[in-house]
């Protein structure tokens, strides 16, 4: 390419479909012609599944999802890991890092070609095989979308794409991202909104995504980006001065346009401010997404484990924390993602046991009270934040057995070693383990959900929060849910009020032996209604409920 200044440059095409890098040669991708022979190219067998009702969404990085310290392929992902999520009960997979992204530690937030799929993991035709797999068992696939910024990179990027600094982006420094070091689209510009917006249905055609995680909705939304801003819940904070019309506009165009050329597709914004209508109808006066990320939840489990005691646990904020959602836009619920898991942070199974899960998670080691506690905690954590905190629910791969240990993808200041940037498949494969018991756990209430419905009926009511017996009690989709956070104390015939008269029994508890509980609560044990008000219920029943233990009761049909 010859600027106008007669400077002659190289620059990657920015629509290119194919980049790789050769390592012996540069680090600098290269562009590459991709139009295999008719013979080579993958043909779709399968059409995409329905939509899903209840979101069970699996989060997944293709390239860690090995045991082998080096990058997984689309291959691999295919053969082994595609049959893990059907088990789980999950029915959405959320697949990272799939745009090319020079940067390999970035976990694909850095990308440099937005149409390329990341060439470490395999071709495109690997891809597609993927997704159609996925679609052939029932599985709907979402692409984790960057459209908030871009890598810096000139030679292997779009950044400097005609020499100056303001093609696709803001000129100066309204177009980098300080904490990001990053480039800043500029979403009022015609041709980077075709840029975009081709590039979201580019992967809806080509590649049969079925929708998308959008990345940094809040970066976009706000001129602040969200650094250094807290949110209140003031309209002020929302729709004043600090409010980017131009990314809000993006946002509605991206949405009302997937959504009236693909009805079937599924968009969720990553926001921590709350953005009033974010996931209401473009048509009704929202921004169009189906689905906002509860980015409280993780944070309140990590700091009420880093910073409090069990008999320190507030109910009341635990709920609170889990409810508090706007009405009539839903939610994805979730423990942990894939921010919990990076180093420097710890998962919830690493700040429960932290370094007792090297030594005490086989069965032929005593079950300490460390590991007990954990394992406890662990299923009772996930069933609360699944059944109460949202209209869809997520997981991060791994994080469904208690993962052990952090993700680190190589670098310089690692090494640049493998070791902690894949899934160790093994220590739950094991049956000598004690975390296919938190796998086994995760597989029942994924089912127990697809049975019952509590994801797509209406939230819960909460009819008890008590602060000394650290007990939780609601009702949803007809169940009656009862998780005893109490660290010591269990309780025999304890009164719990519910609206429905009749016989209730147990159809999920915590308590199994098969989830590395003691079998304490028998499943399909009996439970009769009194006709008398408690709770603000008409009717109560009394439970036994063991320390550490949730039950899940359903009526029985007449």
């Amino acid at each position: 390419m010859i600027l106008p200044s007669g400077e002659r440059v190289e620059r990657i095409p920015a629509w290119i479909k194919r980049v790789t890098q050769e390592l012996s040669f540069s680090p600098v991708y290269d562009a590459r012609f991709w139009n295999p022979p008719e013979s080579e190219k993958y043909k779709f067998k399968n059409p995409r599944p329905s939509y899903p009702k209840d979101a069970k969404i699996y989060e997944a990085h293709v390239g860690i999802s090995t045991s082998e310290p080096r990058v997984g392929t689309y291959k691999e992902f295919t053969t082994n890991v595609l049959q893990r999520i059907k088990y789980l009960g999950y029915n959405v997979i959320q697949l990272m890092a799939i745009m090319e992204h020079a940067y390999y530690a970035s976990f694909g937030y850095q990308v440099t070609s937005f149409f390329a799929i990341s060439s470490r993991c395999g071709t495109p035709e690997e891809l597609k095989e993927l997704i159609d797999t996925a679609h052939g068992m029932g599985l709907t696939v979402l692409l984790d979308i960057v459209h908030s910024h871009a890598c810096k990179n000139v030679l292997d990027g779009i950044n400097e794409f005609d020499g100056t600094d303001h093609l696709y982006f803001h000129e100066g420094g309204k177009g980098r991202h300080e904490l990001w070091d990053s480039r800043l689209f500029n979403y009022g510009n015609h041709e980077v909104l075709r840029f975009l917006l081709s590039n979201l249905r580019f992967y809806m055609e080509e590649y049969q995504f079925d929708g998308f995680r959008f990345d940094g909705v809040t970066s976009m939304m706000y001129t602040h980006h969200g650094i250094g801003a807290g949110f209140s819940g003031g309209y002020h904070e929302y729709f004043g001065d600090s409010a980017d019309l131009e990314a809000i506009v993006y946002l509605m165009l991206a949405n009302d346009a997937m959504h009236s050329l693909y009805p079937k597709v599924i968009t969720i914004a990553e926001d921590v401010s709350g953005m009033p209508l974010l996931c209401i109808p473009v048509n009704k006066g929202g921004v169009g997404f189906d689905y906002r990320l509860s980015m409280a939840i993780p944070d309140m489990w990590i700091k009420l484990l880093k910073h409090k005691t069990d008999d320190e646990w507030n109910m009341s904020d635990i709920v609170h924390t889990l409810t508090n959602r706007r009405y009539g836009e839903k939610s994805v619920a979730y423990c942990e993602s894939h921010d919990q898991a990076l180093v420097g942070d710890k998962t919830l199974a690493f700040w429960l046991m932290d370094k007792e899960m090297y030594t005490h998670m086989s069965d032929f080691t005593p079950m300490t009270p460390v590991i007990s506690r954990g394992i406890a905690l662990h299923k009772m954590i996930r069933l609360l934040t699944h059944s109460l905190g949202g209209e869809g629910y997520l997981n991060f791969e791994g994080n469904e057995f208690g993962h052990p240990e952090w993700l680190d993808f190589p670098r310089e200041g690692n090494g640049n070693s493998f070791h902690y940037a894949r899934r160790q498949w093994n220590v739950v494969d094991d049956p000598l383990n004690r975390y296919k018991y938190l796998n086994s756990f995760d597989n029942a209430m994924n089912h127990a959900d697809g049975k019952y419905g509590w994801l797509s009926a209406q939230p819960a009511y909460v009819s008890l929060k008590h602060e000394v017996d650290k007990l939780i009690v609601y009702e949803r989709a007809g169940l009656l849910f009862v998780f005893n956070f109490h660290p010591t104390q269990s309780f025999t015939d304890y009164r719990v009020g519910v609206d429905e008269a009749g016989e209730y029994s147990v159809v999920l508890t915590s308590d199994e032996g098969r989830f590395g509980g003691f079998d304490n609560v028998k499943l399909g044990g009996q439970y009769f209604t009194t006709p008398m008000e408690w709770n603000n219920r008409k009717n109560w029943l009394q439970v036994y409920i063991p320390t550490r233990t949730c039950l899940v009761l359903a009526k029985r049909s007449d």
